[in-house]
This record gives structure tokens, sequence and C-alpha cells, in this order.
């Protein structure tokens, strides 16, 4: 019963086709690739893991030690998650010597980061 009221809740009380305003969605359609990058992306910052890397390396570089210290892992496992990363070109890496330095890829990762931190945050207090 409670599954019916959430779908009524969710849908219009009549059928009815607006076909310019499908026709406009599919003239702004992304191409399929896009959507598969998008997808993707969105994908490895849903990861909660792979997010705390991002925000952790939003204030400053760091290496694979230092995230499997902060995170409270393997460094393998950080080094996983960081091919990911790096494999979406949402981090990017520097040698120092025998260290391997990983940072954002750029101003766009942290600006996504942010963003998605600050529509929670309006969310949040909208609803309280």
């Amino acid at each position: 019963m409670e599954n019916n009221v959430s779908l009524q809740n969710e849908q219009c009380d009549c059928r009815c086709i607006h076909e310019k305003r499908v026709e406009a969605a599919h003239e702004q359609a992304l191409p399929e690739k896009a959507n598969e990058q998008l997808a993707a992306l969105f994908k490895a910052m849903g990861d909660p893991n792979r997010l705390k890397i991002l925000w952790a390396l939003d204030q400053d570089e760091m290496c694979v030690c230092d995230l499997a210290f902060f995170l409270g892992v393997s460094e393998s496992a950080v080094s996983h998650q960081l091919r990911q990363l790096r494999q979406l070109q949402l981090v990017s890496n520097r040698r120092d010597g025998p260290v391997l330095y990983y940072r954002l890829n750029d101003n766009h990762v942290s600006l996504l980061v942010h963003l998605a931190l600050e529509h929670l945050n309006e969310e949040f207090l909208n609803n309280s």
C-alpha cells in the first residue's frame, strides 16, 4: 500500500505527452559517449573512499602512504582507487625522488565536490 502511495506522488494524475518539450529534450540530449563518461565520473565520485581521497587532495597533494594512513586502509587499496581516479582524469601525479605525489587534476574537480556539498547543505537547511 505504501509503495502505491509513493508512486502516486511521483507520477502525473493523467497521461499526456508534451511533444514540444520532448522534442526540445531530444535536440539538447548529450551524445551517448558523453552520458557514459558522466555516469563513470559520478560513479567514481559516489564511492565514499574515493570521495575522501578527492576531499583530502583538495587540501594538498599527498602520496599513497599518506592517503592509506588517512583512510585507514592498505596502500594497495588506495593505489587501486587512485588508478580509477586517474583514468577519469580526476587526479594526476608527480614524482619527487622516490615519492609519487597525487593532486586533483584541475580546479573543476574541486568545484564539483564543493558544489555537491553546497547542494546538500542547502537541502539540509531547507528541510530542517
